[in-house]
């Protein structure tokens, strides 16, 4: 049995290769398929970009504030201030290396074209018979959504 084709529940190997057009559907499901799973994880990964980018960006934020503070109170609180603002540096630099505010964008482009690309593989599957041209439209929304990752215009 063809591995592509196993599980998907469409056809038997022996139908597939009979069958055209039951080939081109069991190649639409198998799309929307890994449409369906690459939005779900999109959408976890933009979750998690989302709370390092806070996590990371306010206390960054809030002990800047606070070392700019004791470092204007008295002489003395000179040392603390210094290693609050050297935490707060910290933080905002492994924010500034990790880049979460660009990952979290980029994931949420790449779930809305898995989504679209899903929904363009359901619309396809009500066709009595789709055509090549319909999965080479699925195929090509497939790349836009994998060149999403990067902020490439599709």
């Amino acid at each position: 049995m063809n591995d592509a084709y196993e599980g998907t529940g469409v056809a038997s190997s022996s139908d597939l290769s009979r069958d055209p057009t039951v080939r081109l559907l069991a190649e639409v499901e198998r799309l929307r398929k890994e449409a369906r799973q690459k939005t779900k994880l999109a959408d976890r990964r933009a979750s998690f970009w989302a709370v390092a980018d806070i996590s990371l960006g306010f206390p960054a934020a809030l002990l800047a504030a606070v070392s700019g503070a004791t470092g204007l109170t008295t002489p003395d609180a000179r040392t603390p201030a210094a290693l609050l603002a050297l935490a707060s540096a910290g933080l905002s630099a492994g924010a500034g290396f990790l880049r979460s505010d660009t990952r979290r964008i980029g994931h949420k482009r790449a779930r809305k074209a898995w989504a679209a690309l899903e929904g363009e593989a359901t619309v396809a599957l009500t066709q009595e018979q789709p055509d090549q041209e319909c999965l080479r439209r699925l195929f090509e929304m497939r790349q836009a959504a994998l060149t999403a990752y990067e902020g490439d215009d599709a």
